[in-house]
């Protein structure tokens, strides 16, 4: 990746919170990541597939109850999900990860794998309210600015395999405490001051500050399917951790398959895996971040 390039990217997320990378992958990839997705989709709608997100629940912990319709799959990488060899090949794969590494400011021994999704249309109309992602609702200015103050030490993205418009957010607001209109505001406000739709287009990929004020806005009209990622950085430790384990990725992470990959990049992955697990061992119970 140019430097210069690079160093925008770095620009954009540090002074907007989000950053949109354009096409990131060939056309040849991203046909194959959709074939593979529908499949996924019509497992998990089938209710043959029971980490997904119900349509009304919005945060962890998950549960199955397919009959209310769903608007995520979880675990995308677990070894009895049919295709994981080609979501792995992506979660770790040098184009993703060389972005992963510039706006991280690091190299890959500091990475640790998290977590890949997908995000879906609900069955029948769903958003999310007004969230950051590991900062309650109720905290104070002074809670927000204290979790703020820190690093991020995460790369949190959205890759779209279909237009995508579903992420609404506040640029800059990454970096302060809500203002007295964003706390007064109704959880599913339709508008905030300065909010901004992010758009993508098929093989455009996001990244974002998952303290970041935003919601998401699911048209069930409108095919969707996006590839909603994390991956972490050390330096995070316990930080992170919550973040991360309250997904449940604990049950499978160990039987991740790595054989497709390139030597370079196995080698990379199982030390990003093995960072994991030390974070797990360490962490203990985390709960959970959101109520919802």
């Amino acid at each position: 990746m140019p430097a210069a390039k690079a160093n925008s990217y770095l620009a954009d997320l540090e002074r907007d919170g989000f950053v949109v990378v354009k096409s990131i992958v060939s056309q040849e990839k991203l046909e194959a990541l959709r074939e593979a997705s529908l499949k996924v989709e019509k497992l998990a709608r089938s209710g043959q597939w029971p980490h997904i997100r119900t349509v009304g629940k919005q945060f962890p912990p998950w549960e199955w109850n397919p009959e209310k319709g769903i608007w995520g799959v979880q675990h995308l990488m677990n070894p009895d999900m049919p295709g994981n060899d080609i979501y792995t090949s992506l979660y770790f794969s040098d184009e993703v990860l060389s972005i992963v590494r510039e706006l991280l400011q690091c190299d890959d021994e500091h990475l640790v794998m998290e977590l890949f999704n997908m995000l879906v249309r609900p069955d029948g109309h769903f958003e999310l309210r007004w969230h950051r992602d590991d900062i309650p609702a109720e905290a104070t200015p002074e809670e927000e600015m204290e979790r703020l103050g820190r690093p991020a030490f995460h790369a949190q993205y959205n890759f779209a395999l279909w237009e995508d418009d579903s992420l609404v957010l506040v640029p800059g607001s990454h970096k302060r405490a809500r203002t007295e209109t964003e706390r007064n505001a109704d959880p599913f406000e339709k508008v905030l001051p300065d909010q901004l739709i992010v758009k993508l287009e098929p093989g455009d990929i996001a990244f974002y500050n998952n303290n970041i004020l935003h919601r998401g806005v699911y048209d069930h009209t409108k095919d969707r399917m996006t590839l909603h990622g994390s991956v972490g950085h050390s330096g995070g430790s316990t930080l992170r951790a919550r973040n991360v384990l309250q997904h449940g990725i604990g049950s499978y992470v160990d039987k991740v398959d790595f054989s497709k990959l390139s030597d370079a990049e196995r080698e990379r992955a199982e030390a990003m895996r093995k960072r994991l697990v030390k974070l797990g061992s360490e962490a203990g119970d985390v709960g959970y971040s959101l109520q919802g």
